[in-house]
């Protein structure tokens, strides 16, 4: 293995949620965060969302443990019920999570027959019962991530109440998807792209109530939007702009925080995920679980299709190892 300097991640920073990588469902699983950890301290990390009936049903380790590197970290949770919210809540408390989440936003047709997700901004006054439920059971932040409104519901009227009835609850942080969410006629990926954004619906929340933070997500790309969304709002979450050109987090740090240390260049941060590779490899993780994730790193780069095609190719074969990652780096390097 190559001798050159890596990227390793630093402490944790504070819990700040001016930058956030947003929660994806199937994406943002814990190899996925300690990559994104190796470009920034800052940015706030999400895990995918995990309901309440995995938690309290099913393998509780598996589900909630992560590298001590990934934070600070949020648990996004799935749930409808104040009891188990709470009780789950208590969980990620317990876990040493920095932040637990609420989703209100996710459109799928699974999350909806299970009364979670975006359908729940239909009931407010529930919303408001689950996060003081959880509120009340845990001493470290409890969030919501909602859409600015569902199906028919009027465009700001309904987002205003949503807001605040669940405030009420005590919650202060809303983090909100700049996009209805249509839950009939509409796919999930549809409710990605579809319903149009409307940033000033967010940025007019933040006027109507301005003791409590906003997030603004969807459709950002950069940070100089970032930087200008900003202004209006006291945070932004990125989620597939991220995911499919994560190089962008190399620059996070000193352009939203101010901080002054240089970003790891691309291979540094390809060695220290070769290193991690190796350690979950010994664990019995598959290749392809952590190479999946770092395809775009070289997005846009000269040779950075060589690099995907070796990833993409040779990482799912049986007993493929950390010799497949030295090969996609050799060849991006040498061209």
């Amino acid at each position: 293995m190559s001798t050159r300097a890596t990227a390793s991640p630093l402490p944790p920073a504070p819990l700040s949620r001016r930058f956030c990588a947003a929660p994806m469902m199937d994406w943002s699983d814990t190899h996925c965060r300690y990559f994104w950890r190796l470009m920034s301290r800052e940015t706030l990390l999400y895990t995918e969302m995990v309901t309440t009936g995995a938690l309290i049903h099913g393998d509780r380790d598996y589900l909630l443990r992560y590298h001590p590197a990934e934070q600070p970290l949020a648990l996004q949770l799935g749930g409808s019920d104040p009891d188990d919210l709470a009780r789950c809540a208590r969980m990620a408390q317990d876990y040493g999570y920095a932040e637990v989440n609420l989703n209100c936003g996710c459109p799928s047709d699974r999350v909806q027959s299970g009364r979670f997700g975006a359908c729940l901004m239909a009931d407010p006054g529930l919303v408001r019962e689950c996060m003081a439920a959880m509120i009340a059971a845990v001493d470290i932040p409890v969030t919501v991530k909602h859409r600015i409104g569902i199906d028919d519901m009027d465009d700001y009227a309904g987002l205003y109440e949503f807001v605040k009835t669940v405030a009420e609850s005590g919650c202060e942080s809303f983090i909100v998807h700049a996009r209805k969410a249509w839950l009939k006629g509409l796919s999930p990926k549809e409710n990605r792209t579809v319903p149009p954004l409307q940033y000033d619906a967010v940025a007019r929340l933040k006027q109507d109530f301005p003791s409590l933070e906003i997030i603004i997500n969807g459709g950002i790309t950069t940070l100089a939007q970032c930087q200008s969304l900003l202004d209006d709002v006291d945070g932004v979450m990125l989620g597939r702009e991220i995911y499919s050109n994560p190089y962008l987090l190399a620059d996070v740090d000193q352009t939203l925080f101010g901080r002054t240390e240089a970003a790891p260049s691309r291979a540094q941060v390809m060695q220290a995920m070769i290193g991690y590779a190796e350690e979950q490899l010994a664990h019995g993780v598959r290749l392809s679980h952590i190479t999946r994730h770092i395809l775009g790193l070289y997005q846009g780069q000269p040779h950075g299709r060589s690099f995907r095609r070796v990833l993409s190719e040779k990482a799912p074969r049986a007993g493929a190892g950390t010799e497949v990652m030295e090969e996609a780096l050799a060849a991006v390097e040498s061209g």
